[in-house]
């Protein structure tokens, strides 16, 4: 009985092992497209904030059950930067630093998730957007 539970086990490793192998040579499970997700981020139980790579050109996407909505396009190389930043704190393991950006008043924190003026400005677009005319 062990005889047989031991070799039905090899036989079902032995099909997902060429399965595995078969959708690697024909590249499936792999992204070789143009879209590349750089980040994500949930907002609430239904909806997400997602950056996204598209060729050479750099968009925030928001993204609800019903729709996806384009919020801003990004330069591409200020997202590089950052991306740069966060991989060089991370492996020296301390959380990136918080810069101001120039001709923004805030301070140490222009420009960032904690910038007040940042998010009343995103509250006000909103606003904008779901005005009923």
């Amino acid at each position: 009985m062990v005889v047989r539970l031991l070799l039905s086990l090899a036989f079902v490793g032995g099909v997902l092992w060429f399965a595995a192998r078969l959708a690697k040579k024909r590249g499936l499970g792999s992204s070789g497209g143009l879209v590349e997700v750089v980040a994500h981020q949930r907002m609430g139980r239904a909806s997400t904030v997602n950056v996204l790579r598209i060729a050479d050109r750099v968009l925030v996407v928001g993204a609800t059950e019903q729709q996806v909505t384009l919020l801003a396009e990004l330069d591409g190389e200020a997202v590089e930067a950052t991306l740069a930043e966060r991989a060089e704190a991370g492996a020296a393991g301390r959380p990136p630093a918080l810069h101001a950006t120039p001709g923004r008043v805030g301070g140490a924190v222009a420009g960032s998730v904690l910038d007040r003026g940042a998010w009343s400005a995103l509250v006000g677009q909103l606003r904008e957007r779901t005005v009923r005319r």
